[in-house]
């Protein structure tokens, strides 16, 4: 999980990067709205946590430019402003959620899980998905490219639709192997590279553009180039 936080107190900040690392988060902050605003615009994260008060750009500001950028990811307004109309304002403005300072951190946590929650059962209701030229269709498991069918076995469809579904973002190993062999498939193995091999050869030999990329030392992403 991808995390960005977009708060000017440091104190805060640091409590809040402290206890969502102890829960498996990862954590980019952001201490001013103009910084934050450009980090969200730029960076792919499952979620944001928007201060309102912030130094050059306010919070809602910031709200309000992301959803006109098209930016759909998560947002939690997270203020000491508390009264309903602002939290109207907030959620006016293209916020998903308001969490009032000072709060218990159990609060936060159940907050950020009912968000990406949300998110991901709305990317998994979408039937077809499509990278480039490249298209899915998970009613019916068929597959194509430039107007080409494409044949894939059952592993190779799991890996492709893992990697559409999370177009753009760089996949760890052992997320793979965890959502495609299972808990217990041992990460290290080089069945992950010869299926990527396999898969590669099917949706890219024929064509132009790679697809699925190498981060060496960190995973795969699929994005085009």
């Amino acid at each position: 999980m991808q995390i960005l936080l977009v708060e000017d107190e440091p104190k805060i900040a640091a409590f809040i990067q402290k206890g969502l690392s102890e829960n498996g988060y990862e954590l980019t902050i952001a201490y001013d709205g103009k910084l934050g605003l450009s980090m969200a615009l730029q960076g792919d994260y499952d979620l944001i946590i928007l201060d309102i008060m912030l130094p050059f750009i306010n919070g809602l500001d910031v709200c309000k430019q992301l959803r006109a950028e098209d930016v759909n990811t998560p947002i939690l307004m997270l203020t000491a402003l508390g009264t309903l109309d602002d939290k109207v304002t907030g959620l006016q403005q293209g916020a998903d959620d308001y969490l009032v300072k000072p709060f218990h951190f159990k609060e936060l946590i159940a907050r950020i899980q009912a968000l990406t929650r949300r998110k991901f059962q709305q990317n998994t209701s979408t039937n077809t998905l499509r990278v480039a030229d490249l298209l899915l269709d998970r009613n019916s498991k068929y597959v194509q490219r430039d107007n080409k069918e494409i044949a894939l076995t059952a592993k190779e469809y799991a890996l492709l639709e893992m990697f559409m579904q999370n177009n753009n973002r760089l996949l760890s190993r052992s997320a793979i192997a965890e959502h495609v062999w299972g808990y217990d498939f041992d990460s290290n193995s080089n069945v992950i590279d010869v299926y990527i091999n396999y898969l590669r050869n099917k949706i890219e030999k024929e064509f132009s553009s790679k697809l699925i990329h190498t981060i060496v030392g960190m995973g795969y992403i699929m994005k085009e180039k």
